[in-house]
């Protein structure tokens, strides 16, 4: 059963959330990536743009993201303001 709360939406909102989060930083997709690698992650800044623009990671990489960006509060305002955005465009 398909609702307005579907994956396809959630994936919205995890798209534009870390993209957010990483304009905030100024960070781009490398940094990104090298950050990253200082906590053994690997992995290269074309796979971490593809998994975010597919909106599609893992839990354990979503929290690896927000650590290395140092996102010390998750921000309920902004992701209900995505969530409603991505619900009014499906």
């Amino acid at each position: 059963m398909h609702t307005k709360y579907n994956t396809p939406t959630w994936n919205k909102v995890v798209k534009q959330f870390i993209r957010s989060e990483m304009s905030k930083k100024s960070v781009d997709y490398k940094e990104l990536s090298h950050r990253l690698a200082q906590i053994n992650i690997s992995q290269t800044p074309d796979n971490l743009r593809s998994k975010v623009h597919k909106g599609i990671l893992g839990a354990q990489l979503l929290l690896q993201i927000l650590l290395v960006l140092n996102v010390r509060r998750l921000d309920s305002e902004l992701i209900q303001e995505i969530w409603e955005d991505s619900i009014d465009k499906s």
